[in-house]
């Protein structure tokens, strides 16, 4: 699973049943979840760069039934993801919707896991400006990266328009300009989008519960965090960030079921 595969994949590779598959994705996701969130607290960084990614569960948002639009969990959902730029260790995310209440739990999660004052940098997203400020104050040296987009020549079903140009803004404090960037976070999203097949675009490999998505995003970053090697710091994020001293293995996060 944590090597993108999906359920049925799992199933038909290690010969158990998609009920055991998907039992063991429950059990771990909450496991790594409640372990992340216990642990990764009071860390030091200099820089963060936070984002957002749409996925969609159960069905696409056009095609959810009429009785189910608008219920959390059925069409559109988006994963909020922040990164360390200097570690590369993701500290908080969220999975929810894409307006201000949500983009202010996701703030006031990732402020309680730092211990300093940091630089922070997002896109050029509105709902981050009340979220920020109410989370951090002045407390923080925040910029926007605003991406500027040309006019569209011909249809392009998921790409934007081709980028002319980035404008930043300064927000809050002072950021370092030449720092100003949200290309670690976004980097991220390709990841994400390769190490699970539920973010595969053009596939039936989707979620169909809310749960399992949230439980397939926390496994996928306990491993990311925690035993896959990042190829240019040579050790996991957890350990350049301190988190922890030694390189996990998938056995080790299995043991936290425990």
């Amino acid at each position: 699973m944590v090597d993108g595969n999906s359920l049925r994949d799992t199933s038909r590779i290690t010969g158990a049943s998609k009920n055991t598959v998907t039992k063991l994705l429950v059990d771990i996701g909450q496991a790594c979840s409640d372990y992340q969130d216990e642990h990764i607290r009071n860390i030091q960084c200099k820089r963060i760069q936070v984002d957002e990614i749409w996925s969609f569960c159960y069905a696409k948002q056009k095609n959810v039934p009429e009785e189910l639009k608008g219920v959390f969990g059925y069409g559109d959902v988006w994963t909020w993801t922040a990164i360390f730029a200097d570690s590369k260790l993701v500290p908080s995310f969220l999975i929810g919707g894409h307006d201000s209440w949500w983009a202010s739990q996701f703030i006031n999660d990732l402020k309680s896991r730092l211990k300093h004052h940091v630089q922070l940098t997002s896109d050029g997203y509105s709902v981050y400006l009340d979220a920020v400020e109410n989370a951090f104050g002045c407390e923080v040296d925040y910029a926007m990266l605003v991406k500027i987009y040309g006019k569209a020549q011909y249809e392009k079903r998921y790409s934007p328009s081709e980028c002319i140009g980035t404008e930043t803004k300064i927000i809050a404090g002072r950021p370092d300009k030449k720092h100003i960037s949200t290309s670690y976070v976004e980097r991220q999203n390709l990841t994400m989008r390769m190490s699970m097949r539920r973010f595969t675009r053009l596939t039936n490999g989707f979620s169909k519960k809310i749960e399992n998505l949230q439980h397939a995003v926390a496994l996928h970053f306990m491993y990311y965090n925690f035993a896959r090697i990042h190829q240019t710091l040579k050790v996991t994020p957890a350990m350049a960030a301190g988190v922890t001293d030694r390189l996990w293995d998938v056995e080790d996060i299995v043991k936290l079921m425990d």
